[in-house]
């Protein structure tokens, strides 16, 4: 995880685009100049990065299902819950599941899991639209391609 390049996800664990749903995992760093911040003596990763963590493996779950042909943009969050603080050195596992697919909109439910304690949830929305540029598929498809081939180490 770069928490300051909003590279959230480490490695895809499970991936299942037919039934919509994936398993994600993220380290978070022991630094970051995200902690600087947040709070000096007292490092907690944001919860807008939490929020941003779910985001990105359900995207990267309907990239997958939408075999790369548009994007997943993130249009909504809903019923949000942070459930506890999140501090350097955790290991996260990261759940999304499809809830609805159709009329250029996708709905996801996610949530994230560390040492056995639910972290935080959220239902997500994302708008499917075309690729604004060759540009930014090529580089959803190289860092896919980065955490996937992960999951094989």
């Amino acid at each position: 995880m770069l928490l300051e390049y909003f590279q959230m996800i480490d490695r895809v664990e499970e991936l299942d685009p037919e039934n919509g749903r994936v398993v994600a995992r993220a380290e978070v760093p022991m630094e970051s100049p995200v902690f600087e911040g947040h709070f000096p003596g007292t490092p907690l990763v944001p919860g807008v990065l939490l929020i941003e963590t779910m985001a990105q493996a359900s995207g990267f779950m309907l990239l997958s299902r939408l075999k790369f042909e548009k994007m997943p943009f993130l249009a909504n969050v809903t019923l949000a819950k942070m459930r506890t603080f999140v501090e350097p050195g955790a290991v996260l596992r990261v759940e999304a599941e499809l809830e609805h697919d159709g009329s250029g909109f996708a709905k996801t439910a996610a949530h994230i899991v560390s040492d056995g304690k639910k972290i935080c949830d959220s239902r997500l929305m994302f708008r499917i639209m075309p690729f604004p540029n060759e540009t930014l598929k090529g580089n959803m498809l190289d860092r896919f391609s980065q955490i996937s081939r992960s999951q094989a180490e």
